[in-house]
């Protein structure tokens, strides 16, 4: 029962964080996220562990990724990404929608490059420096 406290609490002080980092009021945020006032400060407070949907409408209002707030719930497990995504992920300089969006980008240069590799298998040798420098000379 501890572990539910914990999730509950962790995710209300990261609801919070979010929140102040955006600069809107706990009325403000219910009001684009559609969730009653008190409601909403239980959950910052650590008192009720959101459902996922009202999750969702929290982000909504955050403009923010509700997958974001899924993994800081325990819904999701962390998804793994290499240390690319893991040093998006901990740069405190980015909100958590830019984060999601260098993610998303880079995540599509992944499978872009993976989808090519496969499609068109390279037979010729890599150029030298000095070939592509003698080529644009």
């Amino acid at each position: 029962m501890d572990k539910v406290a914990d999730i509950a609490s962790d995710i209300g002080e990261y609801i919070r964080q979010q929140r102040s980092s955006a600069k809107i009021s706990l009325r403000q945020l219910s009001k684009l996220a559609g969730v009653s006032n008190p409601y909403l400060s239980q959950i910052e407070r650590g008192v009720r562990k959101p459902s996922a949907e009202i999750l969702q409408q929290i982000a909504k209002g955050l403009r923010i990724s509700a997958e974001a707030l899924y993994v800081q719930a325990g819904i999701l497990d962390l998804p793994t990404g290499g240390p690319v995504g893991d040093a998006i992920r901990a740069d405190a300089e980015l909100t958590e929608r830019q984060k999601q969006v260098l993610l998303d980008v880079y995540e599509s240069f992944r499978r872009e490059n993976a989808a090519a590799s496969t499609t068109a298998p390279s037979t010729t040798a890599p150029k030298t420096t000095q070939e592509t420098t003698e080529e644009s000379a």
